[in-house]
C-alpha cells in the first residue's frame, strides 16, 4: 500500500476530509456535481499542478492538501532527489507530503513539514502516485516512463539487469570524471602531489563521525559539576555511604521485611512481598552504577582540554582543505592515500584512471546489450498483448505497436521506446499522448499496466475519466481490468459506473451538502450505505421497480 491518507481542509467546498484507503480498490462516486473534480484537484496539487486562488475556500485565507505515502526502499537513490532525500528524518518510513494554496494564489510545497521546491516534491510524489488525466498524458509523453512500464513488462530479471546498469553507469561517470581529473592535473603535478601528501599527514588518525562524537563528550565534560551533583544525590537517595539515614533500598527492603511474616495470613502479600525484593535488588544496583558513573567523571581531569584540541584540529582541517564536514575530509583523504600509493609502487595514475575507465565502459555496453536483447525479443509480444487489452477495453479498432531505436548509452541502457498507436485502419501510427483524449489515455494507461508484470512500478494509481463514454459489457471489463491490477497495486478510481464502484473494496461517496454556505462532504460508506449509493447510481429504487 502507498496512499495511507489524504487530508484536505478548505479546499474549494471541502471544508475538511481525512480520507484512509484501502490498499487494494478504491472507488470514488457522486452526483454530478458534487465535487469529485475537487478530489481530483487537490490530488493533482501533490503532483506539481499550479496553485489558484480558486482552491481557496470560504472558512479560512488558505487551502491544505496533505498526503502520507509509503516510501519503497530505493526510492530516494536517484540523484535527482537527492536535495529532497536529505530533508527525510531518520527512521521515518514514510512521505508527508503537502500543498498550501493561499488566497492570492500563491502556493508553498512541504516534505515532512520542510519548505521545498514544487517541482522538487512533484518528481518525488510522481514515483509513488500516478494519475489519469493531464497527468498521465504528460507521463505518457515521457519515453523514459515508457521505457520502465516496457521493462517492467519484460520481467523482474530485466528490472534487476537496469537496476545493475544504472550502478555501472554511476561507475562509469566517476572514473571519467578521476581520468579527466588526473589529465588536467598533470602541469601542476607536484603541487597536486604536495596537496595529497598534506591531506594524508594532516588527517592522520581521523575517523568519520569522530567529530559528532566529541562534540557530545564536550558537552558531557563542560557539564561535568552538574552531573557528579545529580549523580551523588541519586546514589545517596538510593543507598547512603554512612550516616544513620535509610536510602530507597533500605526502606524497600524494610517494607519487604514487615510483609513476608505476614504473607502465609494474606497470599495476595506474598506478590507484593516478592515484587519488593526485585525493587530492592534494583535499587542498589542503580546506586552502584551510578558511583561507577561519579568515578568515570573523574577519572582524567584533564580530558576536556584534550577533547578541544582535537576538535580544533579537526576545525582546522577542514578549513585547510575546504571540506564541509570531517566524513568528507576522510574520504577524500582516503582517495590520496591510494593515489600515493600507487605511486609508491611505479604505477602512474593516469593510466590506472584510464584502465579503470575502459573497464567500466565495457561493463556499460555489455549491460545495455544485454537490455537492447530483451526488448527486441519482447517488444512484438508487448504490442501484441497491449492490442488484446485494448480490445477488451472498448478500443480495439485501432493498433498499438512498440518502437525501440538507438541513442547515446546511459543509466536505463541505449535504447529510446516509444508507445504508438493507430486508432483506425489507413490512419498513421501517432505518440499515445498525442491522439487519445482524456478518457482514453486513462484506459490506455489501465491496459498497460494490466499487461506490465510489474504494474509498472507504481504503488497507487488515480484514475479519473476512465469510464468517459463507456458502459454496459465494457464497463464489466474495466471493472474487472481495474479488480485484477488492484491485486498488485494500489487503485483509486473516481467513477459514475455502479460496475466499477460494485467492484472495490473501499468505497467512498462524494456529495454536495445545501447551506450557507454549500460544502462537499466526502466519507466513507458503511456496506448499507454503500448498497444504498449503488442503488441511487442503477437509477433509484423507484428506477429498478420498472424494470423488475
Amino acid at each position: 500500500m502507498s496512499l495511507r491518507s489524504l487530508r484536505i481542509e478548505n479546499f474549494v467546498l471541502i471544508r475538511e476530509a481525512e480520507l484512509r484507503f484501502s490498499p487494494g480498490l478504491n472507488a470514488v462516486t457522486g452526483e454530478t456535481g458534487a465535487g469529485k473534480t475537487i478530489l481530483a484537484q487537490a490530488i493533482g496539487l501533490l503532483l506539481g499542478a499550479r496553485g489558484d486562488a480558486g482552491y481557496v475556500g470560504p472558512a479560512g485565507g488558505e487551502a491544505y492538501v496533505e498526503a502520507e505515502l509509503d516510501l519503497p526502499e530505493g526510492v530516494l537513490d536517484d540523484p535527482e532527489l537527492e536535495s529532497i532525500a536529505e530533508l527525510r528524518p531518520t527512521d521515518e518510513p514514510s512521505l508527508v507530503a503537502a500543498r498550501r494554496v493561499f488566497a492570492d494564489g500563491r502556493t508553498r510545497a512541504y516534505a515532512w513539514g520542510r519548505s521545498v521546491p514544487r517541482e522538487e516534491l512533484a518528481a518525488l510524489v510522481e514515483r509513488l502516485l500516478a494519475m489519469s488525466g493531464q497527468f498521465e498524458q504528460r507521463r505518457l509523453a515521457r519515453p523514459s516512463f515508457q521505457l520502465d512500464v516496457f521493462d517492467a513488462y519484460i520481467g523482474d530479471d530485466q528490472v534487476r539487469l537496469r537496476a545493475e546498469l544504472a550502478r555501472a553507469w554511476r561507475e562509469h561517470g566517476a572514473a571519467r570524471r578521476r581520468h579527466e581529473e588526473l589529465l588536467q592535473a598533470a602541469a601542476g603535478e607536484e603541487a597536486r602531489l604536495s596537496e595529497l601528501e598534506e591531506l594524508v599527514a594532516r588527517t592522520k588518525g581521523f575517523e568519520a563521525g569522530a567529530e559528532e562524537r566529541l562534540r557530545a563528550e564536550r558537552e558531557r565534560l563542560r557539564n561535568v559539576t552538574e552531573l557528579a551533583a545529580a549523580a551523588s544525590g541519586a546514589a545517596e537517595g538510593l543507598a547512603p555511604e554512612g550516616g544513620d539515614s535509610a536510602g530507597a533500598g533500605e526502606l524497600t527492603a524494610r517494607a519487604r521485611a514487615a510483609l513476608e511474616p505476614m504473607a502465609e495470613l494474606a497470599p495476595e502479600l506474598a506478590e507484593v512481598a516478592r515484587e519488593l525484593v526485585e525493587g530492592e535488588v534494583r535499587l542498589r544496583e542503580a546506586a552502584s552504577a551510578l558511583r561507577g558513573f561519579l568515578a568515570t567523571l573523574e577519572a582524567d581531569p584533564g580530558r576536556l582540554e584534550q577533547v578541544e584540541a582535537d576538535l580544533d584540529r579537526f576545525a582546522e582541517a577542514k578549513r585547510r582543505f575546504g571540506a564541509a564536514t570531517l566524513d568528507e575530509l576522510v574520504a577524500r583523504a582516503a582517495v590520496a592515500r591510494v593515489e600515493l600509493d600507487a605511486r609508491a609502487v611505479g604505477a602512474d595514475p593516469s593510466a590506472v584512471a584510464a584502465r579503470e575507465l575502459a573497464a567500466t565502459k565495457a561493463r556499460v555496453d555489455g549491460l545495455a546489450a544485454e537490455l537492447r536483447t530483451a526488448r527486441a525479443e519482447a517488444a512484438p509480444r508487448f504490442s501484441e498483448e497491449a492490442h488484446g487489452a485494448l480490445a477488451e477495453l472498448a478500443m480495439g479498432g485501432g493498433e498499438f505497436r512498440v518502437d525501440l531505436a538507438e541513442r547515446p548509452v546511459g543509466g536505463s541502457g541505449a535504447d529510446e521506446v516509444a508507445f504508438l498507436v493507430r486508432p483506425n485502419v489507413g490512419l498513421p501510427f501517432a505518440p499515445v499522448a498525442e491522439t487519445a483524449s482524456g478518457g482514453e489515455l486513462s484506459r490506455i494507461a489501465l491496459a498497460l499496466r494490466t499487461v506490465a508484470h510489474a504494474g509498472a512500478g507504481e504503488p497507487t494509481v488515480v484514475f479519473d475519466e476512465i469510464d468517459a463514454g463507456i458502459g454496459g459489457e465494457t464497463a464489466h471489463a474495466v471493472a474487472g481490468a481495474l479488480r485484477s491490477l488492484a491485486e498488485r497495486a494500489q487503485i483509486l478510481t473516481i467513477t459514475h459506473l455502479p460496475q466499477i464502484a460494485s467492484a472495490a473494496e473501499a468505497h467512498f461517496r462524494v456529495e454536495k451538502i445545501p447551506g450557507d454556505p454549500t460544502h462537499t462532504r466526502i466519507e466513507r460508506l458503511s456496506d448499507e450505505a454503500r448498497r444504498e449509493e449503488l442503488e441511487r447510481m442503477l437509477g433509484g429504487a423507484a428506477f429498478l421497480a420498472t424494470i423488475q
